[in-house]
């Protein structure tokens, strides 16, 4: 059977990024909905995401978006997280929110609009430069919607020329980490629709290019613990963007729709490495908060993450091995399905306790009266979020 006292270990190295915009007003294509209390700058948003560390313990990173997150001095930024017990992490870009993007960024047909969205990446390793972040974010809104719109392997050519101008210019510790989403909002063909495209790309650029799977990035059906042993396998797996769908997008919280299939993914990380410090796989939160409450539910993912994490570091490995190598299907499977239907709950409680944290964090932040002081104080001002 595992060590309690090895799980624990393993869960107190643990950490999970939380996203900027996760505390802004977000929505659907229809409507965004505005809630009291949201943070109205860069500042504020890394107040509530200290909150969500304070309680849960393994959340000290917070993923900025430019130019949502755009500021003045970006080293007094990363000052002012460090106060908080914080640090920047990831710095996610942003080449869809422009109308010269409409038939694409790094992969349109026309030189100078290209020009612009490297430059908009190049400013963001100046970002990470004064941050101190080391990782660059990349995803793609390009594709087409109509067959013969464009050539599908001249985007791919225009992709690779594009990405390759910004790995020149990243730094000996930082990376850039490449996600894929299979379609949205091009309908014909995404320039960057699955793992293999991304993982081409990254192998040809160098060791510094890595590949993200966003779990709701996926067509249903889709085995993606697979993938993720495979890019550790390759060690090409640079992160994860966690989050939940039911249908065809992403902005669930994370374990939502299938909290087995989370169990399943970091049963694979934890069989294969993804949890060493020295394989730095970044777990990252990507999800917006629509009709609940912002801080709540962000908690309520990172817990969802870490309870996960404790059912598949619960998988008794010696009798799984014993199974696999007996062919005895029914023990194999009986070993995951064990940890899985294990409450693992007490023991995070008491793994909190042990370090002096609420035993039960979304209670904790419930009564700590942090949610009534922003609602109070956050009146006037433009409240964070991505329009629409």
């Amino acid at each position: 059977m595992p060590d309690i006292a090895a799980v624990k270990a393993a869960l107190a190295n643990q950490r999970i990024e939380t996203p900027s915009w996760g505390y802004g007003n977000s929505g659907t294509r229809f409507k965004v909905f505005a809630q009291a209390g949201v943070p109205r700058t860069a500042r504020e948003k890394l107040d509530d995401a200290a909150k969500v560390h304070e309680f849960t313990g393994i959340a000290p990173k917070v993923a900025l978006h430019i130019p949502w997150d755009t500021v003045d001095d970006y080293a007094a930024l990363g000052a002012y997280a460090k106060e908080r017990g914080l640090e920047l992490g990831a710095i996610n870009s942003n080449t869809f929110q422009d109308d010269d993007y409409k038939l694409g960024s790094v992969c349109h047909p026309d030189p100078k609009i290209r020009r612009k969205a490297v430059e908009h990446l190049l400013t963001c390793v100046d970002i990470m430069d004064a941050t101190g972040s080391k990782d660059l974010k990349l995803w793609f809104a390009d594709g087409t919607n109509y067959p013969g719109q464009d050539d599908i392997v001249a985007r791919q050519d225009r992709l690779a020329e594009s990405l390759a101008a910004v790995y020149e210019r990243l730094g000996d510790d930082q990376r850039m980490l490449l996600e894929y989403k299979f379609f949205e909002p091009a309908f014909y063909a995404t320039d960057v629709p699955d793992w293999g495209t991304s993982y081409l790309q990254c192998v040809k650029l160098g060791d510094k290019a890595q590949v993200v799977v966003d779990t709701g990035h996926h067509a249903p059906g889709t085995n993606i613990e697979f993938i993720v042993a495979l890019l550790l396998r390759e060690k090409k797996l640079g992160g994860f963007d966690f989050n939940s769908r039911f249908y065809a997008d992403d902005d669930l919280m994370v374990g939502a729709a299938d909290p087995f299939q989370l169990f399943r993914i970091l049963f694979e990380v934890a069989g294969n490495g993804g949890f060493d410090p020295a394989t730095n796989v970044a777990f990252m939160l990507d999800q917006c908060h629509n009709i609940e409450a912002k801080i709540p539910a962000v908690i309520r993912s990172v817990m969802n993450v870490q309870e996960a994490t404790a059912k598949a570091l619960l998988v008794d490995r010696e009798a799984l091995r014993a199974a696999q190598a007996a062919g005895d299907v029914l023990a194999a499977n009986a070993a995951l399905m064990d940890a899985y239907n294990t409450d693992v709950r007490p023991l995070l409680a008491e793994w909190r306790e042990e370090r002096g944290l609420n035993p039960d964090p979304v209670a904790g932040y419930a009564a700590c009266g942090w949610q009534e002081r922003i609602v109070a104080e956050r009146v006037g001002g433009e409240q964070a979020g991505w329009g629409a």
